[in-house]
């Protein structure tokens, strides 16, 4: 697992730098001091693991996780155990580690996270394999959309567009609601009002992408997922 430190002090940044060496499948392969210089190394890299302390100055290990749209897996390391309740309302933080640190509970942690990752990975394949339909309610009547043809999803009040290579459907949902049924290695959500089958587009112009026949707004929060699920040359 590629993993990076986030400790604004050096002692500590140098001794999770040792424990790392003591497990064969974890490479540092960066360091900070500071969550900012963290974020702008994110935009650009994909990482599995991040070691990050809680109280760093100017900006907390919790504000920097909120900074962060599809996190990775964390293990906070700190010297205060009183936000434990906390840290655990974040999905992406798998183990709460106390200074000082000892290689044994180290290790745990990382079999820890290399589970969380097994098992989110096995639930994306199974979902995959399962889940290529869709049922949606209209006219009191289920009507089965094959997914992978969707390429749009518009919201439009207190309905959604579907949209497909075959016809549209209006349907009374949310955005939200949809997007949770849906594969996120095909769909991402590139405003708040849509969701896009990123297989499906044909170009790219400033901040917009063109689906089909339609122009759709990219905002600027969601432009670094879109460029991470982009192979670019």
């Amino acid at each position: 697992m590629n993993c990076i430190i986030i400790d604004d002090e050096a002692t500590a940044r140098a001794i999770i730098n040792h424990l790392c060496d003591q497990i064969s499948q974890l490479k540092v392969v960066s360091e900070f001091s500071n969550a900012i210089e963290a974020i702008k190394f994110l935009n650009q890299n994909e990482i599995d693991l991040i070691f990050l302390d809680i109280h760093m100055p100017d900006f907390t290990g919790f504000d920097f996780i909120q900074t962060l749209k599809s996190p990775p897996k964390i293990i906070l390391t700190t010297s205060d155990a009183n936000f434990a309740i906390q840290a655990f309302e974040y999905d992406c933080i798998v183990d709460y580690l106390l200074k000082p640190i000892e290689l044994l509970r180290f290790k745990k942690a990382i079999e820890k996270a290399e589970q969380t990752t097994i098992s989110e990975e096995k639930t994306s394949v199974e979902k995959q394999d399962n889940n290529n339909d869709l049922f949606v309610n209209i006219d009191r009547r289920l009507v089965k959309i094959n997914i992978p043809d969707i390429y749009l999803v518009e919201a439009k009040g207190d309905y959604i567009n579907i949209k497909t290579e075959q016809k549209n459907y209006i349907v009374h949902s949310t955005l939200k609601k949809i997007e949770e049924k849906l594969p996120d290695t095909l769909f991402l959500k590139v405003h708040r009002s849509y969701v896009i089958n990123t297989n499906k587009i044909i170009d790219i112009e400033d901040n917009s992408v063109l689906i089909k026949q339609d122009i759709i707004p990219v905002s600027r929060a969601n432009r670094p997922e879109l460029r991470k699920r982009l192979n670019l040359l």
